[in-house]
């Protein structure tokens, strides 16, 4: 009886042995499972960050773009301007058709003025909303869009500006030589 006895505490120290050794396990396995979804999350959030601070780098290039095609266009503006009132401040003969064109051209180069100053404030409220956007795939797109559309209105200025300066040539050219027309 006392082997029986021997044999029921062995057996039954084994088998809670065998409970604590799966209790562990379990234990182990659960909280591994834990570690690995932290982990995953704080990977996840991680790379949530840099797709952001990446869109926002962008679209501080973006803005850095924009000012300095706003300072090259200013300076053509300025410069433009000058040259026509260095037209204007030159004796001309009252009776010449020239004063309609200087006056002609001097608007077409403040209406330029003010599409550029509207434009600016327009790529300023776009780049603002864009930096706003959370979702950083359509952010993205929406920078993709805005540096199309910026490279598009870039082009229409510069072919408004070589006409106002055809238009300043032409004038100078008339200035110089009253017998062209």
């Amino acid at each position: 009886m006392i082997e029986f006895a021997n044999r029921v505490v062995v057996c039954f120290d084994n088998c809670m042995r065998a409970i604590a050794a799966a209790t562990v396990l379990i234990i182990s396995f659960l909280f591994g499972r834990a570690q690995t979804w932290a982990a995953s999350d704080q990977l996840e959030e991680l790379l949530k960050e840099q797709a952001k601070a990446r869109q926002q780098e962008k679209a501080k290039e973006l803005q850095r773009k924009e000012q300095i095609e706003n300072l090259k266009r200013d300076l053509e503006t300025h410069d433009r301007q000058r040259q026509l009132d260095q037209l204007k401040q030159q004796k001309v003969d009252p009776s010449q058709p020239q004063q309609p064109q200087s006056t002609q051209t001097q608007q077409q180069l403040d209406q330029l003025k003010n599409d550029q100053q509207l434009q600016r404030l327009q790529t300023d409220e776009k780049i603002n909303r864009i930096q706003r956007e959370q979702d950083a795939l359509r952010q993205q797109h929406q920078i993709n869009e805005l540096q199309r559309q910026q490279q598009i209105d870039s082009l229409q200025n510069q072919i408004r500006r070589n006409q106002t300066q055809q238009d300043l040539d032409r004038l100078r050219q008339q200035q110089n030589n009253p017998l062209i027309k």
